[in-house]
């Protein structure tokens, strides 16, 4: 059954524009892509207890871990020793 909301100016444009683009071929597509992206949003992150296990011992199972900051350090050193900087 057809329902009708108020949206504003501000997302009337927004729905306009994004049908002007090409994107959507009407409004009723965009407003069913925001509502997915909401829902999704909206959706618990529900893990189970042998989920969360599961995803610790990948972790662990992946090998040593070094700081991005570390890592980082060491390239910008190694490229610039090879530009013949210091």
């Amino acid at each position: 059954m057809p329902r009708s909301y108020a949206l504003g100016n501000h997302f009337e444009e927004f729905i306009d524009d994004q049908v002007a683009s090409g994107r959507f071929n009407n409004a009723s597509e965009v407003v069913r892509a925001g509502l997915r992206l909401l829902e999704d949003k909206e959706k618990p992150l529900s893990l189970s207890l042998d989920d969360v296990r599961r995803l610790i011992s990948e972790g662990i199972g992946s090998g040593n871990s070094h700081p991005a900051a570390d890592v980082l350090d060491r390239l910008e050193n190694k490229y610039r020793r090879l530009a013949g900087g210091k």
